[in-house]
């Protein structure tokens, strides 16, 4: 990368290096995390593989960094340093009595807002430290761009507790009116650099509150899976259903015409919901169904036959959003030609 940063593409470098980053992270906890959990007890290699997994998912504002990095074309050690400061800044590691604590996978927004800074300053200063550079250049990044973030941290998390306050509110109303804004809020948030699991948490989802939820990030995964489809290999498609749906973040950013196809799947999803009663916890919502969190977790609030009961929630759950997001797909391109397929094309730089 040349000293001087251009303007232009410099924002969806960073999307889609955190979309990278969000993909490797997240994928193996993602498809195992549950089954190992539930077999954890049973055999110490199970809890083992368990916290293996859970370790991947802690790794993941490391993997935003250097997968940032890549896309500046930065020096290794450049890149690793972009790594080190979007661990630090993403608010990921949590000092408690002595000992640091990884907690979830930080603030994703200020995990992107680190790495920019990250990449500036070492613009700034490439060049400029000879043959100290390999000493200087870690304690400049780490001491400036890891004390930036960390003090910026708090105020950045507070776009999250505005956007909780706001869907507070939602629960508030008439229970179809509430599932329906849910599903259409996790919709939306689950594509976002927000995290849905931070959100669930601020605001305390119960009920048929976090049964709305999930099946809003799980209609999400299905419009954007269906979009995904046409124009990519089988892998794009095969992510986002595992639950990768962020990776598309850049996309959403760049094309809000995106939100036609997500709304409506979401408004039918929150509709369902309340028709089937769907349920979950505060800790399941936000998951929608990677990992089978939302559906394993709605199961035990139902009563009934346990195989009735699992056909139902394989309908909610994978059947109605797909051939929804498949039926407005085809409205959407086809009827009212609001866009074309192309705007689902992953790992886009112009």
């Amino acid at each position: 990368m040349e000293n001087k940063i251009e303007l232009k593409g410099f924002l969806m470098k960073i999307l889609n290096g955190t979309a990278m980053g969000i993909v490797v992270g997240l994928i193996p906890n993602a498809i195992l995390g549950e089954i190992f959990k539930a077999l954890a007890p049973q055999a110490q290699i199970f809890q083992t593989i368990h916290t293996i997994l859970l370790a991947s998912q802690a790794a993941t504002p490391l993997l935003v960094g250097i997968f940032i990095g890549y896309q500046f074309k930065l020096q290794p050690i450049e890149t690793g340093l972009v790594g080190v400061a979007t661990m630090i800044g993403s608010g990921l590691l949590v000092s408690t009595d002595g000992a640091l604590i990884a907690t979830g996978i930080g603030d994703l927004i200020n995990t992107m807002i680190t790495a920019a800074m990250a990449v500036y300053l070492l613009s700034l200063i490439r060049g400029k430290l000879g043959s100290l550079t390999m000493i200087l250049s870690p304690v400049i990044v780490v001491l400036i761009v890891g004390t930036l973030s960390t003090l910026l941290l708090p105020y950045v998390k507070q776009i999250t507790t505005a956007i909780g306050a706001i869907i507070q509110n939602f629960t508030d109303l008439q229970p179809l009116l509430m599932s329906i804004l849910l599903s259409i809020s996790f919709a939306l948030i689950i594509v976002s650099p927000i995290s849905t699991v931070a959100i669930a948490y601020a605001v305390g989802l119960e009920g048929l509150a976090s049964g709305a939820a999930n099946l809003g990030i799980a209609s999400a995964a299905m419009t954007l899976v269906v979009g995904a489809m046409y124009v990519n290999k089988i892998g794009v498609p095969l992510s986002v259903f595992l639950g990768s749906m962020k990776m598309f973040m850049p996309n959403w950013l760049r094309y809000p015409i995106m939100n036609i196809p997500l709304i409506a799947n979401a408004i039918v999803t929150g509709v369902v919901a309340y028709l089937f009663n769907i349920q979950g916890t505060t800790a399941s919502a936000g998951f929608g169904f990677s990992g089978l969190v939302g559906p394993i977790n709605a199961l035990s609030f139902m009563e009934g036959s346990v195989a009735k009961n699992i056909l139902i929630l394989a309908l909610v759950f994978f059947v109605i959003p797909f051939v929804s997001a498949y039926l407005i797909d085809k409205v959407c391109t086809k009827v009212l030609k609001l866009y074309d397929r192309d705007i689902f094309i992953y790992g886009q730089e112009k």
